[in-house]
Formats: structure tokens, sequence, C-alpha cells
């Protein structure tokens, strides 16, 4: 193919969307979640796809929004911790076994 302006011929590969743009599929988001839930390897995976390492930006996003969430959780914790809030809720549950 050619181009129209400058007669150029053309790589049929300039004319699709490259990796860095191409968007994941519903069951990639839901197997990323997953990948990202497994406790140790997940979060260091997390971090890495944070990063931009795998190269496409919408899973870079979709990461960094995983490690905000996390981050949220986080601070939520540390604030009943603080607290002391979180340790009454479980001396409640462990009174009631």
């Amino acid at each position: 193919m050619n181009c129209p302006n400058c007669g150029a011929p053309i790589d049929e590969k300039q004319l699709g969307e490259s990796n860095a743009y191409k968007p994941i599929s519903m069951w990639g988001y839901f197997g990323y979640e997953l990948m990202f839930s497994i406790p140790v390897v997940g979060f260091i995976l997390l971090i890495v796809f944070s990063t931009g390492a795998a190269g496409n930006i919408n899973l870079r996003n979709f990461a960094r929004s995983y490690f905000c969430y996390y981050i949220i959780i986080a601070v939520i914790i540390g604030i009943l911790l603080a607290t002391g809030t979180l340790a009454a809720i479980l001396a409640s549950v462990g009174a009631q076994q």
C-alpha cells in the first residue's frame, strides 16, 4: 500500500494498532486481577507492570489503579489499628466463637 500524500510505500504494521495502545479484553483484566491477587508474586508483578515494563499503556494504568487500591486499603487498616477499632473488632469476633 502507498501513502496517499507522497506515494511512499507504507508497511501494513504501521496502519494497525501498535502494542502500546492495544486494548485489554475482559478476560485479560480478569486474569491480571487474579494474578495480582497472588500474595507475594502478584505484588512483585504489580510493581513491575505499574512501571510500564509490559509496554502496554492500558496494562500499566490498570496496574497503577490496582496499586492505588492496595494503598487505600493499607491506610484504612492503619487508621483502624491506630484507633484500636481493629483490635476491638477482632476481640469481639474471637469472643463469639
